[in-house]
């Protein structure tokens, strides 16, 4: 096995309950109280509890449906009337959509274990470097989970500290998104004083300096404080610890993750029981397509869009790593299917393989780096850091001088870069191009509503209302 901190992440599934009370914050049992959070031991297991549930569908199980359907690069798969994915590719969501509910309620389930780890570690007896390094994970974690909360919901309840009384959780009102980046901001500048640069080989996988640094830099470049956000970005390129690999496929070898491009991974181990592997090469291989495409077949989800293929130019390798349009089926014939090829490792089951979800890679730094000089005015000195990623994929050098033709660039760099990546529809909110992108492919890509500002967000589970509806009210348009 390659690490101990993959293997320990099945620990602690059963530290918060799963039950059905508001922003599902129900404490942990009265026996688990007394029993655990006593030793460095327990420690340990409980971070480890606050990384896997990054695994959790809400999270970064299913993370393509809001960070990619909404786009123009993929399109979802129907089976008869289950439309929860169709309604983020065609703009029609129910406020009742399971996909969102899972997102809240996954999304403060992690919370919840972060806080738990925050509010209680201090009097444990143990190794102070490990304490602090611990600490530094948890922030790191929450700001993670707080920024997916926030970029779907607008504002979102800010809780900070373990709730020891379900009853304590009809309290919490939205906070303002603003309060929310706040915290986040104080979080990552927290976690990087407190996280080391490197791992020894056994805890590979877990939060680090640059990983705090790079995040904190996508978060102010999201609120548009470009300086800060360069500032920050430039740190991770200085360190020397990060650098793209030579070749691009490489990325996506399940043999080679948690590689020197490698920021922050979402981590998966197949052939564990319980299950600790991924199943994305299941899920995105084309329906009906037996062993042809991957062991034990395929869900057909996530399907890149005819818009995304022809976004490639000519000579991309990045093309044939990330998208296929066809396979040749079990009886040697061609079958023309358009489906994600990034998470292509071999399944044990369905549904249990080794591929990773990358959620910020060192690409995506020298990108939103360049966007932040572009920004500032220094669009010459932003042209080498996209120029580097082109050359990567086997395409020419730009000559680029305006900031409005660079931003187009940046976004188109983007987009094949870091296709199915779950980047593009946050990229478009953030961007502001959302509306104007999407709008003029909107009867190409079957978009069922004049789309507005409104769109940009989805709506709060309906579940959260009914629990609190004097407290948590529902965004506008839905």
């Amino acid at each position: 096995m390659k690490n101990k901190f993959i293997l320990t992440l099945l620990a602690t599934l059963s530290l918060t309950a799963c039950q059905e009370e508001f922003l599902d914050l129900a404490p942990i049992s009265s026996a688990s109280t007394v029993t655990f959070f006593r030793t460095q031991a327990d420690m340990i297991t409980a971070i480890n509890g606050a990384y896997a549930s990054l695994q959790a569908g809400g999270q970064y199980g299913n993370y393509y449906i809001l960070g990619e359907i909404p786009s123009d690069n993929t399109t979802p798969v129907l089976s008869g009337s289950v439309t929860d994915q169709d309604e983020f590719d065609k703009f029609y969501i129910r406020t009742t959509n399971p996909v969102l509910l899972a997102r809240w309620n996954d999304g403060y389930r992690g919370i919840y274990r972060c806080n738990t780890i925050l509010d209680r570690i201090n009097p444990v007896p143990m190794n102070e470097t490990l304490k602090t390094r611990i600490s530094g994970e948890a922030k790191f974690l929450r700001a993670l989970m707080y920024f997916n909360l926030v970029r779907v919901f607008g504002d979102v309840p800010l809780v900070l500290k373990e709730i020891t009384d379900p009853a304590e959780g009809y309290g919490y009102e939205r906070a303002p998104a603003a309060d929310v980046y706040r915290q986040i901001i104080q979080d990552l500048l927290d976690a990087e004083q407190a996280l080391p640069a490197t791992y020894p080989s056994a805890d590979i996988g877990r939060a680090t300096r640059g990983a705090a640094k790079g995040l904190l830099g996508k978060v102010y470049l999201t609120n548009k404080q470009y300086n800060e956000a360069a500032a920050k970005l430039k740190e991770v390129i200085d360190s020397g610890v990060y650098d793209l690999l030579p070749n691009y496929a490489d990325l996506f070898n399940a043999a080679n993750k948690n590689n020197k491009e490698s920021l922050f991974d979402v981590q998966y181990k197949k052939g564990l029981v319980p299950r600790e592997g991924s199943g994305f090469a299941n899920s995105f291989a084309p329906e009906n397509s037996g062993n042809a495409v991957v062991q034990f077949g395929g869900g057909g989800n996530n399907r890149p869009t005819p818009d995304i293929e022809q976004a490639y130019e000519p000579g991309d390798v990045r093309k044939n790593v990330s998208m296929a349009t066809n396979y040749t089926n079990a009886q040697g014939n061609r079958v023309d299917y358009y489906f994600v090829k990034k998470y292509r490792d071999t399944p044990v089951v369905s549904g249990d393989s080794d591929d990773n979800w990358p959620v910020l890679r060192y690409a995506d730094v020298l990108l939103m780096y360049a966007e932040c000089l572009n920004e500032t005015g220094r669009t010459a000195e932003a042209l080498p850091y996209l120029n580097r990623i082109r050359t990567r994929a086997g395409l020419g050098e730009l000559a680029i001088s305006s900031q409005s033709a660079m931003r187009l660039a940046l976004e188109q760099e983007r987009r094949v870069e870091l296709a199915f990546e779950g980047h593009r529809w946050f990229d478009l909110v953030r961007t502001d191009r959302a509306l104007p992108v999407l709008q003029a492919k909107a009867a190409a890509i079957g978009i069922k509503t004049t789309l507005s500002a409104n769109n940009l967000i989805w709506p709060v589970p309906q579940s959260q209302i009914d629990i609190n509806p004097t407290r948590i009210r529902q965004n506008p348009g839905y």
